[in-house]
């Protein structure tokens, strides 16, 4: 092991790690220390260093010197630490291309690399940054080749190093569908995800023009691109590219995710109990505003069919006067189950997917009813409008068609209409 970075074929497990923040990647600061528990297997311990006083990582995990902090739950870390590891996909990877001497939790957070989601990273030295480092990154000439390697991946296909050069740095993202991280001519890293082998239709561009007719209606989403791929099966395919909202310029952000601030503050995970958390955590200026976004996200999740708006697909960004706000808006795009609930609690009638039961909890939110039903209208207005927003985005007939079914069946065009 050397500044160079980790292989993961010397690698020999460590019992204790280092988590540093990045907020200047050419000046990183040591924050703590990361043990495995005595107490519960798999289970990773924090302490913050003796001079670490910036902020504290969430709210659960306080300034105090020498406490011992634990999730107490196998398989994970303590508070926002745990939002720093890799999901299902970059796990894959780890298990089945790195495949470090041991698989604790504490290999999944050094393995996951250098440039992953906020400001944290892991090292295996608390004198100097010595993290994993991954690359070289690919770069938009190697699109077709990448596609292929994702295939690949997911086909459980022989690994070869080209292979693993190109597919190892998406290791560091979190989500579970195939990701890269993708070197732009201006020398900014994207973020590019592709489809699964078994996606109904073409997810990406479906994705792209779901965020575009998120911000037609006003709401912040990250900005997304669709990149053609090599066809598969005779049908047209494509990659989504996401412009990073966790990075300012060199600087990078700390984030948390919607269920990192929930579990920290014993609150259920809903979008009411995640409004009143940006009203303590938000600037006074912009909690308001804060608020009414994430009410806007809620009724269109609802009304386009991604019941899929899970805890960790929101999340919030420590900007660099000291505040949180949301980060733009991601991973949204019908997800055709037709379920009829959302993943995130919605209101007094749970996680049933109805306008009624997104207005039933006002007060949370801070919005005056005259005012949410502005917002609804204009949302629903949108969505009225997604069939020529698709088509006009390349979406192709077979794919408007299984949409169709899940965003114009009766239990949301009904809600639409009546707001339109």
């Amino acid at each position: 092991m050397s500044a160079a970075g980790i292989d993961p074929h010397t690698y020999v497990p460590q019992n204790e790690l280092y988590v540093w923040a990045l907020v200047n990647p050419a000046q990183p600061v040591l924050v703590g220390t990361l043990r495995l528990s005595q107490l519960v297997a798999d289970c990773a311990t924090f302490t913050y260093d003796e001079h670490w006083w910036h902020f504290p990582l969430s709210e659960d995990l306080p300034l105090v010197p020498g406490q011992s902090f634990s999730a107490g739950e196998r398989n994970s870390a303590p508070g926002a630490i745990d939002d720093a590891r890799p999901d299902r996909w970059g796990e894959r990877i780890i298990r089945h291309i790195d495949r470090p001497a041991r698989l604790s939790i504490l290999e999944m957070l050094l393995f996951a690399g250098d440039d992953r989601f906020g400001a944290l990273g892991i090292s295996v030295s608390a004198e100097q940054y010595i993290p994993r480092y991954l690359g070289p990154y690919p770069q938009l000439r190697d699109l077709g080749q990448l596609s292929a390697a994702i295939e690949d991946v997911q086909t459980q296909a022989p690994i070869t190093t080209h292979i693993q050069r190109l597919v190892q740095p998406g290791v560091t993202l979190g989500g579970a569908r195939p990701k890269a991280l993708l070197q732009i001519p201006s020398g900014e890293r994207v973020v590019v995800k592709f489809n699964e082998l078994d996606d109904a239709l073409d997810t990406s561009l479906v994705e792209h023009a779901t965020m575009t007719l998120a911000a037609k209606a006003g709401m912040d989403v990250a900005v997304t691109d669709v990149l053609a791929v090599p066809q598969r099966h005779r049908k047209a395919c494509h990659a989504l590219s996401i412009q990073r909202f966790d990075r300012l310029g060199d600087y990078r952000l700390h984030c948390q995710s919607a269920r990192t601030l929930l579990r920290a503050v014993e609150l259920p995970e809903s979008y009411s109990a995640l409004a009143t958390v940006l009203l303590r955590l938000g600037h006074p200026d912009r909690q308001s505003a804060m608020r009414e976004e994430l009410f806007k996200r809620m009724i269109f999740n609802i009304l386009i069919d991604n019941t899929d708006d899970h805890e960790r697909n929101h999340s919030v960004r420590l900007g660099l006067d000291g505040y949180y706000e949301l980060t733009p808006a991601y991973d949204v795009v019908p997800t055709l189950q037709n379920m009829g609930y959302q993943a995130m609690l919605v209101g007094a009638a749970g996680a049933h997917s109805s306008i009624d039961n997104a207005l039933s909890e006002l007060n949370d939110f801070g919005i005056k009813r005259a005012r949410a039903i502005e917002l609804v209208s204009e949302v629903a207005r949108t969505v009225d409008r997604w069939k020529t927003h698709f088509r006009r985005h390349g979406v192709c007939a077979d794919d408007m068609d299984l949409l169709s079914a899940s965003i114009d069946r009766d239990a949301l065009r009904l809600q639409r209409k009546e707001f339109c």
